[in-house]
């Protein structure tokens, strides 16, 4: 039978390498200052996914949403056993908040069309806010269940997942298709396989061959350009390396929920806190320093 699982990904910045140099005047991160990664719990995601391909059939197909560079990443899904990768990109997407993410995700969920599972990771790195998932399977109007630890049973089109609850878990069963977020702790993500790599390494997106094709040949007309093109995304498609790029259009998306335009989320203002105080207190392993410590958080007003 098998089941046909969408899993979605994101190239985020590493933000374990950020510095003073790495952040603006405004207090944001610069991204272009920081090298880009897989987001951790989306190779956890991805993982899940084909865990289900490998023992019950089945196809993985990796979407992401971003720039020519996050190609990167649909290369590494390949490399890791994923059958099918899809990029999203468009500047009309550019400033999207995770409202109008998910909705331009659904938007290329449903242009997939049959699939039983949408596995997220919980979380980017980079936003930390865990809604994009949930906003998704609400738009796809499925079912959800996060914090995905383990896959307990599935048969015929009911699935039963442990999922993680801080202090213990939980078993969950829900009808397919549904939306799962996987955490960190479910699994090991499967490293790259050599054959596909080798395979794989070669796939790009109309994009890229585009870009390569203008450093290659810098003196050439547009329609010198356009026939080269042509011909190398034409070799690619026949060797089963090309990777499939939509843009709005091609997902039907509506472009009020898109974008700027379909981001309600505004940043008030953005504080960089300085710790500027020296040395430290330490308090007494007794009920009166512990009180006293109480009665200065009151006093200071970090609690209360």
């Amino acid at each position: 039978m098998g089941y046909n699982c969408v899993v979605c990904v994101k190239q985020v910045p590493d933000t374990s390498r950020i510095t003073g140099e790495a952040m603006k005047a405004d207090g944001t991160v610069n991204r272009a200052a920081l090298p880009t990664i897989f987001n951790p719990e989306d190779l956890n995601a991805l993982e899940a996914a084909l865990d289900v391909r490998d023992r019950f059939g089945g196809t993985v197909t990796a979407v992401t949403m971003g720039p020519p560079a996050a190609c990167e990443l649909l290369r590494e899904c390949l490399f890791r056993g994923a059958d099918r990768a899809i990029l999203v990109t468009d500047r009309r997407a550019a400033a999207s908040d995770t409202l109008a993410t998910s909705y331009i995700l659904s938007r290329a969920v449903r242009t997939i069309g049959n699939f039983d599972f949408v596995f997220c990771g919980r979380q980017a790195i980079d936003g930390d806010t865990a809604q994009v998932g949930p906003q998704l399977a609400e738009k796809l109007g499925i079912p959800q269940i996060t914090y995905f630890e383990r896959l307990v049973e599935l048969q015929d089109r009911t699935v039963r997942i442990r999922r993680n609850v801080g202090n213990g878990w939980e078993v969950l069963e829900a009808r397919l298709p549904v939306l799962v977020t996987v955490i960190d702790l479910a699994n090991t993500p499967r490293p790259w396989a050599a054959r596909r790599t080798m395979r794989y390494k070669r796939a790009r997106a109309p994009l890229e061959v585009t870009a390569e094709v203008k450093a290659a040949m810098p003196g050439a007309s547009e329609a010198e350009i356009e026939r080269e093109v042509a011909k190398r995304l034409e070799a690619l498609k026949s060797q089963g390396l090309a990777l499939e790029q939509w843009s709005l259009d091609d997902i039907q998306a509506d472009l009020n929920w898109c974008g700027l335009a379909g981001s309600p989320t505004k940043v008030h203002r953005v504080q960089s806190i300085v710790l500027t105080k020296e040395g430290y207190t330490q308090v007494e392993p007794t009920e009166e320093g512990i009180r006293k410590m109480i009665h200065e958080l009151v006093v200071d007003r970090t609690l209360g």
